[in-house]
């Protein structure tokens, strides 16, 4: 029970977040989704340690930067 509470706040917040962003540039969108799509990589490849996460958001946020600010210039 406790699992799928987690799981519906968490679906709750980004589906939040989601709308937060429509009026965002696409380096922002690319930065915003590169960061939680680190964060959750770093955390499952070092078994959920706080650095790993963080890390793993960071990095992932430089390149979904970058990858944003690309498609910008088409």
């Amino acid at each position: 029970m406790k699992n799928r509470t987690q799981a519906s706040i968490v679906a709750a917040a980004f589906a939040l977040a989601l709308g937060a962003c429509a009026d965002m540039s696409p380096s922002e969108k690319g930065t915003v989704a590169g960061a939680a799509v680190g964060g959750l990589a770093g955390s499952a490849v070092t078994g959920g340690s706080t650095t790993g996460t963080i890390g793993g958001a960071v990095v992932g946020g430089v390149v979904g930067h970058e990858i944003g600010k690309d498609r910008e210039g088409r």
